[in-house]
C-alpha cells in the first residue's frame, strides 16, 4: 500500500486553500456589486420621482392661469431650475424638440445638426425609460401633449460602472502579485535545488576518486579480474562519474550537441536491463536507428533513466516498459515511454511534475520535476503524461525538435 508523503500532502493543501481564497473572493466581489445595485436602484427610483416631479410642476405652470406670479416664479425657481444634474429632453407628439437641459450639445453645429443630435439623444433616453407624459389643457380640453425624455445623471453612470472598475483594478493588482509570487517562489526552488545538486557533486567525488584507486588495485589480482567482477564495477564508477557530471551540469547552461538519441536510449536500457527484475522487460522499438537531435547526453541520460526506474517502480515485480522513439511532424523527435503498472489517478496527474509529488514510501519526489526542468528549460522541449489508467498503465511523451544528421 503506498502513502503520499508530507510534501505532496502540502501541495494539495495548497491548491485547496488557492481554491477557498477564489471562493472567498468572488462572494466579495459579489457582494460588493449586489450592494452597489441596490444603490443604483434606490437613486434611480430617486431621479425618476425627481423628473415626475418636474414633468407635473411644468404641466402646473403652463395649465394653471389662476397662479400667482409669486407662486410661478417659486415654482420656476425651486422646482424647474433646481434640475441640474439629470438630462431630459421636452419634445412634442411629433418628436420635435421643445427643450433640453444637462445635455453637452456643440454650439458649433447648425441648427440642423443640434436637433438631429437631439433626436438621436432622444431615441437613446427612450431605450432607458418610458417618457412622462404633459398634457396641455384649455378650457378643460387637452389640446396638445408633450413629452419629457430622461436618462441616468453621470452620477449614477458612474456608480453603476464603479464596481466594475474597482473590481479590474483589483483583479490587476491580484494577477501581477500572483506572478510576482510564483516567480519568487520558482526562483527559490531553483537554488534550492541548484545548491542541492551541486554540494551532492562535491560529495561524491572524493569517494569516487577513492574508488578509482582501489579498482586499480583490484586489477592485480587475477581471481577477481577473470571473473568480471572489476569490469562490473568499472562499469558502476562510470555510471557514479556521469551521475556526478548530470548533478554538476543543474544551475548552468548545458551545451547542446548533435546526438542520436536512438542511441542514448538504448545505453540507458543496456545499462538498466541487468541492474533490474528479469521479470521487467525493457524493449526499444523505432523505424529508424539515425534520429538526431540537439541534447546534452548526460542530463537527457537521466530523464530517460528516471521515467524508466519510475515505471519499474509503478509496475511491481514484472511487467513491461516500452519506449517508442518516432519523428513526428513538424520537425519532432517523439519518445513515448509506456509501462503495464498502477496508473495514476486522473485526479493526480496535473500534479505530477511538482517538487514533492511521490506515491513511494522513499523518495523525495524531486526527479519527475527535474525531468521537466531539464527538458523544457534546458532542451526547450515537452514532457507530459500523454495518457493513463489506473490499473492499466502510464504513458510519457517527450518531444524534441528534430535535426538532420551531419556526422
Amino acid at each position: 500500500m503506498s502513502r503520499l508523503l508530507p510534501t505532496m500532502n502540502l501541495y494539495t493543501s495548497q491548491a485547496r486553500w488557492k481554491w477557498i481564497v477564489l471562493l472567498v473572493s468572488v462572494c466579495i466581489s459579489s457582494g460588493s456589486i449586489w450592494y452597489t445595485n441596490v444603490l443604483v436602484n434606490q437613486l434611480k427610483e430617486q431621479e425618476k420621482e425627481q423628473i415626475q416631479l418636474y414633468a407635473k410642476t411644468l404641466e402646473y405652470t403652463v395649465n394653471e392661469n389662476d397662479a400667482s406670479g409669486d407662486n410661478i416664479n417659486f415654482i420656476t425657481q425651486e422646482i424647474l431650475f433646481q434640475n441640474n444634474s439629470i438630462p431630459i429632453i421636452i419634445a412634442d407628439e411629433k418628436g420635435e424638440v421643445l427643450d433640453y437641459r444637462n445635455i453637452d450639445v456643440d454650439t458649433t453645429l447648425s441648427k440642423q445638426d443640434i436637433t438631429k443630435f437631439l433626436k438621436g439623444e432622444i431615441e437613446t433616453m427612450r431605450k432607458q425609460y418610458e417618457p412622462i407624459k404633459i398634457s396641455l389643457i384649455d378650457n378643460g380640453q387637452v389640446f396638445a401633449v408633450q413629452y419629457i425624455y430622461y436618462e441616468n445623471s453621470f452620477l449614477l453612470t458612474q456608480l453603476i460602472a464603479y464596481p466594475y472598475i474597482q473590481l479590474s483594478v483589483i483583479a490587476i493588482f491580484a494577477i501581477i502579485s500572483y506572478l510576482a509570487f510564483n516567480y519568487s517562489k520558482e526562483a527559490e526552488q531553483n537554488r534550492l535545488w541548484v545548491g542541492l545538486a551541486k554540494e551532492t557533486a562535491h560529495q561524491l567525488g572524493t569517494p569516487l576518486s577513492s574508488l578509482m584507486a582501489w579498482m586499480e588495485v583490484l586489477r592485480d589480482d587475477a581471481n577477481l579480474r577473470e571473473k568480471g567482477i572489476v569490469d562490473e564495477l568499472e562499469k558502476d564508477v562510470k555510471k557514479l562519474t556521469i551521475v556526478t557530471e548530470r548533478f554538476s551540469s543543474i544551475g548552468s547552461v548545458p551545451v547542446l550537441k548533435q546526438e542520436n538519441v536512438v542511441q542514448l536510449v538504448n545505453n540507458v536500457v543496456q545499462y538498466l536491463r541487468p541492474r533490474i527484475s528479469s521479470k521487467v522487460r525493457l524493449e526499444v522499438y523505432t523505424l529508424s536507428e539515425s534520429i538526431y537531435a540537439n541534447v546534452h547526453a548526460p542530463l537527457f541520460e537521466w530523464v530517460i533513466e528516471n521515467l524508466c526506474k519510475n515505471a519499474v517502480d509503478a509496475m511491481g515485480s514484472s511487467g513491461l516498459i516500452a519506449i517508442k522513439i518516432l519523428r513526428g511532424s513538424e520537425s519532432k523527435v517523439l519518445i513515448d515511454i509506456s509501462d503495464t503498472g498502477k496508473g495514476i489517478p486522473r485526479s493526480k496527474i496535473p500534479m505530477v511534475f511538482n517538487p514533492g509529488f511521490t506515491t513511494k514510501k522513499r523518495g523525495w519526489g524531486l526527479g519527475l520535476a527535474l525531468a521537466k526542468r531539464i527538458i523544457e528549460s534546458y532542451h526547450n522541449g515537452q514532457i507530459f503524461v500523454k495518457s493513463s489508467e489506473e490499473n492499466q498503465g502510464t504513458t510519457f511523451r517527450i518531444v524534441l525538435k528534430a535535426i538532420t544528421a551531419t556526422i
